[in-house]
């Protein structure tokens, strides 16, 4: 069997009791980083070999564990924090270990974008997991713009490297005001949420310095329904403008009339 075990996001106290069991007890354990796990096992005690399995040698890695299933050995996934395949490795290995015909277990624990969530105050009956946004700023640019409708809580990840920048993107591309929550080193000793308006979270990351540092979880309110009926009127009328202006100046005028945000129509 596979086990599929979450591991701890920060505190290590957060390894569930059926984790280390089942750590302790297969044959092999395939990890994203072998060095980041063995730290790990090292604290609960556990001796089990590891293999790693990462983005760059999956494919070839699946086909290996598949044939260590087949001969009779349990074999655990783990990835270097939380649960892995989301916005993480191991869905080629899920997929062949299925496709063998061999049964996969999940071993549930930690997750930073559900524990965000559940601290968040923000609606949680629906949302949208967008994981990592592209890091170039065009791109990133233009899959927050195609967000921009959407009605459900989004949901992202974001390195210390670009938090700054996605939010003030994020501002442009959803309106300055749509309520978010910021949070940053889930379950470690510097745990902050942060809420308010995109515009305000931005401000106030770009003036502390530490809250630039870690790993951050973005939740951003889905747009309501007079946010939708606005981003419709203002793409109407950019559509119209724009058979006679620039776009930049067609969406400039759209934006206005509309109050949609200007980003959401044009990209440029």
């Amino acid at each position: 069997m596979l086990f599929v075990v979450a591991t701890p996001i920060g505190n290590l106290d957060d390894l569930t009791p059926r984790a280390r069991d089942t750590l302790s007890r297969v044959d092999l354990i395939a990890a994203e980083d072998t060095r980041h796990t063995a730290t790990l096992l090292r604290h609960f005690g556990i001796d089990t070999p590891s293999l790693s399995l990462h983005d760059h040698n999956e494919a070839a890695r699946a086909e290996q564990v598949v044939q260590r299933l087949r001969a009779g050995e349990n074999v655990a996934l783990v990835s270097d924090a939380g649960t892995p395949l989301v916005s993480d490795p191991g869905f080629r290995l899920v997929r062949a270990v299925r496709e063998a015909g061999i049964r996969v277990s999940p071993v549930p624990g930690a997750c930073a974008a559900i524990a965000a969530l559940s601290a968040a105050g923000l609606p949680s009956d629906r949302f949208v997991f967008e994981g990592f946004l592209p890091p170039k700023p065009a791109a990133r640019r233009t899959r927050l713009k195609a967000l921009a409708t959407e009605s459900r809580t989004l949901m992202f990840y974001e390195s210390s490297h670009r938090i700054v920048e996605m939010l003030a993107d994020a501002a442009e591309a959803f309106g300055a005001d749509r309520p978010a929550v910021l949070a940053r080193e889930i379950t470690k000793r510097f745990e902050t949420l942060l809420d308010g308006s995109l515009a305000e979270l931005h401000e106030r990351v770009m003036a502390d310095k530490d809250q630039q540092r870690g790993e951050f979880v973005v939740l951003v309110e889905g747009a309501s329904m007079d946010e939708d009926a606005a981003l419709g009127e203002g793409r109407r009328l950019y559509e119209l403008l724009s058979r006679e202006l620039p776009p930049a100046r067609a969406a400039k005028l759209a934006a206005e009339f509309s109050g949609a945000p200007r980003r959401a129509l044009y990209g440029g």
